[in-house]
């Protein structure tokens, strides 16, 4: 039977806000949400961390974009994005292993810097969300009406996702759907997932091993021989090609850090969603790397014919891919994989977002209708609802003022990743830093490799913001009238609406913004299974 035991961490004292605090969490009030606690093991939050991530999605979204920026250095680049992503990784485990709460990089961020940085920080990784589940539901349409036209063998069907109208009625089919699934809970989720990521896992493995054949084989004139040279990133023409180039690869790598948004659900909450984290991780680097030199050797990364980098195909690599690497019926499988990435994303993608709105009203820093918990399912019903028609509003808008709207999102995505998470690898470091010194160990997973992450992720977000001020920056497409590039005007634009909804949620909610409902000495939550 699971059993609350809410304490105050190691050095803190508990009195007033804090104290009352612990006594609701000890009568099953507000720390422990009413989340269904012990719904995910181990193996299922790794599952959930790599289909929140979608590697087949993100593959064939970003293989061309990231070839047309940095050429035969993709490989070089997926590593280097790889890096920071992993030394945020540590800062993550430590301050779950401190305080396991579904807020995550919220709640963390609120505890070492306040309740303002804490309450942006908390914005950065819904708004990301919401961009991700846009980009999904846009895929995972896209290839709905490709996959219909391979099976049908009929091309105007595969035409109807360029009719504007029905491709977005069916998005929004396919989010309301997501929105379901993930409403009815956790274990309605993990067991689609099992299904839909081994079935990615495994197409994407038989494209590698059919591209390494193509490539020995030379079926291709534009493929390329491997070289080691492929792995130097210093080898790219200019930093700000680097730069936009990193920015795509951390895209690649985001939403492992659902396993950590799960952890109220996840056995063994402290320990687990960390382990679980690192598991995927590994599992995607290995991934990316395999099909990123897999498909440089087959097709090459120039801007003719097949090469990754021509434009009429970068945005969607695999679609072109498919048939020429794999066969006309294999290639349908390859269909199959990235439609079953995208929709298994769309799914699992609801958990951080959701959990995080959940956990943002619980402590008073939003309405508190979102903090309602369906008594059947455990789920943050309305938090998740909310982020449905949220996704569904910004994907139509956006549809309908731009025809890149894949690409620019996805750049400007990236903007937000290295926001929240670097504030949260700073986080680690601020609120740890009276421990440092207690061990080796301390001063490195708590301490020096967070620092070096977030340093490193805020140094490509000001980096992009200051390239994305060009209007040739990512799709090269404007707003009329602005003067700028797309890819600055989402991302800037979405920072300055949550500052904007800050200042008006802290008039309706002044008590969280003046550090009197979530601070330092608020106990945590320790989930005993």
């Amino acid at each position: 039977m699971t059993q609350l035991d809410v304490r105050p961490q190691a050095g803190d004292t508990v009195s007033g806000a804090a104290e009352g605090a612990a006594e609701g969490a000890a009568e099953g009030g507000v720390r422990g949400k009413g989340l269904g606690k012990g719904s995910v093991g181990l193996m299922g939050s790794a599952v959930i961390g790599i289909s929140t991530v979608a590697p087949v999605y993100c593959l064939t979204s970003t293989l061309g974009s990231t070839a047309g920026e940095v050429g035969m250095q993709m490989p070089a680049v997926f590593l280097a994005g790889f890096l920071p992503m992993l030394l945020v990784a540590f800062a993550y485990r430590e301050l779950n292993k401190a305080m396991p709460d579904c807020g995550t990089s919220f709640t963390w961020t609120v505890k070492a810097f306040g309740p303002r940085i804490g309450w942006m920080c908390g914005w950065g990784l819904v708004i990301a969300t919401i961009i991700v589940l846009s980009n999904l539901a846009g895929v995972a349409t896209s290839y709905f009406w490709l996959l219909a036209g391979e099976i049908t063998n009929n091309p105007s069907i595969a035409a109807l996702d360029d009719n504007k109208p029905v491709h977005i009625l069916t998005c929004l089919i396919l989010i309301a759907v997501a929105t379901a699934i993930s409403y009815r809970g956790m274990t309605a989720t993990k067991g689609v997932q099992y299904a839909l990521v081994g079935l990615q896992l495994a197409v994407l493995a038989i494209f590698i091993v059919m591209a390494f054949q193509k490539a020995s084989a030379g079926s291709f004139d534009t493929g390329l021989d491997f070289s080691w040279s492929w792995m130097n990133p210093f080898a790219v023409e200019s930093m700000a090609a680097f730069t936009a180039g990193l920015s795509l690869s951390i895209f690649m790598y985001w939403g492992w850090d659902a396993c950590l948004a799960s952890n109220e659900e996840t056995t063994g909450s402290e320990k687990t969603p960390g382990r679980a984290a690192l598991i995927a991780m590994v599992v995607l680097v290995g991934s990316y790397l395999a099909t990123g030199i897999a498909a440089q050797m087959a097709v090459g990364a120039g801007g003719e014919g097949l090469g990754l980098a021509n434009e009429e195909t970068s945005s969607n690599v695999f679609a072109a891919l498919a048939g020429p690497v794999m066969g006309p019926m294999l290639g349908i499988l390859l269909f199959i994989a990235v439609l079953a990435s995208a929709a298994a994303s769309l799914q699992t993608t609801f958990i951080p977002v959701a959990r995080t709105v959940l956990a943002m009203s619980t402590y008073e820093a939003l309405p508190p209708a979102y903090a309602r918990v369906h008594p059947k399912f455990k789920t943050p019903g309305r938090a998740t609802v909310m982020a449905g028609i949220a996704t569904g509003a910004f994907y139509t808008v956006m549809t309908l003022v731009s025809e890149n709207v894949l690409t620019d999102t996805i750049f400007a995505l990236g903007l937000m990743i290295c926001f929240y998470y670097s504030l949260t690898a700073f986080a680690c470091a601020w609120y740890f830093r009276k421990e440092l010194r207690n061990s080796g160990r301390d001063l490195f997973l708590k301490g020096v490799f967070p620092v070096l992450g977030g340093l490193l992720l805020a140094a490509v977000f000001f980096k992009t913001l200051y390239d994305a001020w060009d209007p040739g920056y990512g799709s090269g497409s404007t707003i009329p009238g602005v003067g700028v590039g797309n890819v600055f005007v989402i991302g800037v634009g979405l920072l300055a609406l949550g500052l904007v909804i800050m200042e008006v949620t802290a008039r309706r909610s002044p008590a969280f913004f003046r550090g009197e409902v979530l601070t330092k000495t608020t106990p945590a939550l320790i989930v005993k299974d």
